[in-house]
């Protein structure tokens, strides 16, 4: 998976997982279902074997289950795929890879692809905060309470996230506008990346690299969530977590200590 830099976002290189084998595996599942389901034929065809690219995958992907407003599915997809660049790319399938080697229900790449809303939360926000940052802050936040009212997770378009991230469900997570998270993290339902008040400023948390925040927890104001660590379940974070341990509790104590090659991002281990 992508590098993290320490404090800030990945390295601009591509991911371990091989991206042409990515692409190839979803094709070759898309038309195995085909096959099997008849029904889904030409749904998969229009948005995966039909495709002649693999951003144009994505792009009808995304472009199709947001298309609940007046703005034409054509419209949608074009704008979708103006803002795939390399760099999108590479980290989208850097969280194709990551949902499928996490999540024990997650039991094909087109499954991901096709069906899991946390995934397609994740990849819209990546287009808002592609067009948040290109200055087109208007249809950047346009896109995003879209993608909050179809999916659920409602992330603002400033947000930064990195690459190899799992939105494992979706349902009820918020991430504020001034919130990072690095690359290798997890992410469970009904999660808070939040602020205190109305302070203005930076003011959101930092989750650094290899961490896994579990169900409910809420995680308030500018602090840092030390890299490899485990946010428990319903925990309210309201002070700064070290890295490589384990916090518990309202408001959330260390209650353990792990050791140095664990990750919980990956393990994805709730117990305390």
């Amino acid at each position: 998976m992508p590098k993290s830099t320490g404090h800030g976002l990945a390295e601009q290189q591509p991911p371990s997982v091989d991206n042409a084998s990515v692409w190839a595996v979803i094709r070759a599942e898309a038309a195995e279902l085909a096959v099997r389901e008849p029904i889904l034929r030409r749904l998969l065809a229009t948005e995966v074997t039909d495709a002649t690219g693999n951003n144009e995958i994505i792009a009808r992907v995304l472009a199709a289950r947001l298309s609940v407003t007046q703005v034409e599915t054509g419209n949608l997809f074009d704008l979708i795929l103006s803002t795939l660049t390399d760099d999108i790319m590479w980290k989208i399938e850097a969280d194709l890879a990551a949902v499928r080697e996490r999540d024990p229900a997650c039991t094909t790449f087109l499954h991901a692809l096709l069906n899991l809303k946390g995934f397609h939360a994740l990849q819209t926000h990546r287009i808002a905060h592609a067009l948040w940052s290109a200055g087109r802050p208007e249809i950047a936040t346009w896109l995003a309470n879209l993608a909050s009212r179809v999916f659920g997770p409602d992330i603002h378009p400033a947000a930064r996230i990195g690459a190899s991230i799992m939105l494992d469900h979706g349902s009820g997570i918020v991430i504020g506008e001034t919130a990072v998270i690095e690359d290798e993290v997890s992410i469970l339902q009904n999660v808070t990346l939040g602020g205190t008040g109305k302070e203005t400023g930076d003011r959101h948390p930092k989750i650094r690299h290899g961490v896994m925040i579990g169900a409910g927890a809420k995680i308030l104001g500018n602090i840092e969530i030390g890299a490899f660590s485990k946010i428990a379940a319903g925990s309210v974070v309201l002070k700064p977590v070290p890295e490589h341990c384990t916090v518990a509790g309202v408001p959330a104590t260390v209650v353990r200590i792990h050791r140095a090659d664990e990750i919980p991002a990956e393990t994805m281990d709730q117990n305390i």
